[in-house]
């Protein structure tokens, strides 16, 4: 398999874009990396999405894709893995290139999301969840979530506001990423003070959902032009787990992140230690604790502690969601997985201004489909 780099990224603003549709969202992000990578085309456009379907009532993105960005002919095509889409479709992307079977693609995550109502919105995401057992029982992503934050909480012992460094953190990143949605400081007050939506989930320990796209440009390293900024793709890995929470031998513990974890610290050669900076999935703050405990960065049952000791800013021990991450850049849920690695990219580019890891060398992005049943993690090193 050949050693595959990222040579070109583009996204789009997360917000409520109400005058754009979804191709013209793709189009922008797919224009920004070719022009970032100094190409004209791609032999092949991989589409992570989720909704598209059941929101925008539009499928086939590949090809719509293709055709609106002047790519007629190319092999484009969607794929879907809940909230993981995006890393699934770089992970499709990479086995293309790496394989020999392309020598350039692109790793495309697209969602619309802000146009339907809340309700409409609330239900095409549980079709993520156990249907038969979760979903049509009545339980939304919020409700599960609440559970096994519930549980957690009285497994070992933590109050709820111990989970308000993750949301500040996040905040704190985001006010300098022009392209978040929400960039805007936060304080353990407003932690504290925000509206309960699931209890014991509030307003602040979930991340918005919106409408973007990002876009990832990939080529075999061997190919790269002398000078060209090139971030090597050195590990990449999925695993699931069941699709239901409650049917798990350790509600607790997110299996499919450890297995797929431990797979890209083994290809890529690293250990936690290793790590400069880790974009994981804080769609709701006990994921986040629960991401940190299966990669190897907390004990298990101490997530929180590294949100309580400062440790996850841009010059703490574990960096993370260093542009605002899913909490305050916005959750596009089909996007979200490209928008991830792409920070890691702006991170060891040293494009990540204010929020800059000092000599961040090697970078981790995990991105999670549905409560931790898909998951796929991807580790990028600066060549």
């Amino acid at each position: 398999m050949r050693e595959v780099a990222i040579i070109g990224i583009g996204q789009t603003v997360v917000d409520e874009h109400w005058d754009r549709s979804l191709r013209d969202l793709a189009g922008e992000a797919v224009f920004s990396a070719l022009q970032d990578a100094g190409r004209e085309t791609v032999e092949g456009v991989f589409v992570g999405n989720m909704l598209s379907g059941m929101l925008s009532r539009q499928e086939n993105l590949g090809a719509l894709v293709a055709d609106w960005t002047g790519m007629q002919g190319i092999e484009a095509y969607k794929v879907e893995a809940a909230c993981a889409s995006g890393a699934a479709a770089l992970r499709t992307a990479l086995m293309a290139v790496s394989s020999g079977e392309m020598d350039s693609a692109i790793a495309l995550g697209v969602e619309k999301m802000a146009e339907t109502k809340a309700s409409e919105t609330t239900a095409a995401l549980a079709t993520a969840a156990d249907a038969e057992y979760e979903s049509d029982q009545g339980l939304s992503f919020v409700a599960i979530n609440a559970l096994v934050m519930q549980r957690y909480l009285y497994e070992y012992g933590w109050k709820h506001t111990d989970f308000a460094g993750f949301s500040i953190n996040a905040h704190a990143n985001a006010v300098h990423n022009s392209f978040a949605r929400l960039q805007e400081a936060i304080t353990e007050e407003d932690y504290r003070r925000a509206r309960m939506i699931s209890a014991p989930i509030n307003l602040l320990d979930a991340s918005p959902t919106g409408d973007g796209a990002a876009a990832l440009l990939l080529v075999p390293a061997a190919a790269l032009r002398p000078g060209t900024p090139a971030i090597l793709i050195a590990g990449s890995a999925a695993a699931t787990d069941s699709l239901a929470v409650h049917a798990r031998r350790d509600p607790l513990w997110l299996a499919a992140a450890e297995k797929s974890t431990q797979r890209a610290y083994a290809q890529a050669r690293v250990s936690p230690q290793d790590i400069d900076v880790f974009e994981l999935h804080d769609a709701f703050s006990i994921m986040s604790a629960l991401s940190l405990e299966a990669a190897g960065f907390a004990e298990r049952g101490q997530g929180p502690r590294l949100a309580l000791e400062g440790e996850l800013g841009p010059k703490g021990r574990v960096p993370i969601s260093t542009r605002g991450g899913l909490k305050a850049r916005g959750h596009p849920v089909g996007a979200t997985g490209i928008y991830q690695v792409l920070e890691v990219v702006q991170q060891l580019r040293e494009q990540a201004g204010p929020t800059q890891v000092p000599e961040a060398r090697i970078g981790m992005a995990q991105n999670i489909g549905g409560s931790g049943a898909s998951i796929f993690t991807h580790i990028l090193r600066r060549a």
